[in-house]
């Protein structure tokens, strides 16, 4: 499965992409707006899932919408899902170590052109 060198390799393999490290977590930003972020589950989250222990890696990535967040969710609940702190947000939540590392390379890339320029992600789709 996935590991956070796959997602480091497929972030920075973007266009402008850059990566920085805040509170002891790695984010990925394109032109300062972040599109992937390391994000360990907090004791409300746990709480919200009704979990009494974070089970791996979580990712945080940016959606287009709220559609495709419920989308994901509903279509893979293993790998996908959110919590109460994200509503309203269009971003989602990834068990890092359930998703394969093409799937999570596309799902960042669609995070990457959400938050891009447009001008860039029109290039960067251009060049194929």
């Amino acid at each position: 499965m996935a590991t956070w060198d796959d997602v480091r390799r497929a972030a920075l393999a973007l266009p402008e992409a850059s990566e920085r490290e805040q509170r002891d977590a790695a984010q990925w930003r394109v032109k300062d707006k972040l599109f992937a972020w390391e994000r360990p589950l907090r004791r409300t989250d746990l709480e919200a899932l009704g979990l009494d222990a974070q089970e791996g890696p979580v990712l945080a990535v940016r959606v287009a919408d709220e559609g495709v967040k419920r989308s994901l969710v509903a279509e893979d609940p293993e790998v996908f899902f959110t919590t109460p702190h994200f509503d309203g947000y269009a971003a989602i939540l990834v068990r890092l170590d359930r998703i394969g590392p093409s799937e999570l390379a596309e799902l960042i890339v669609e995070a990457w052109l959400d938050r891009a320029p447009k001008r860039l992600a029109r290039d960067y789709l251009a060049a194929g």
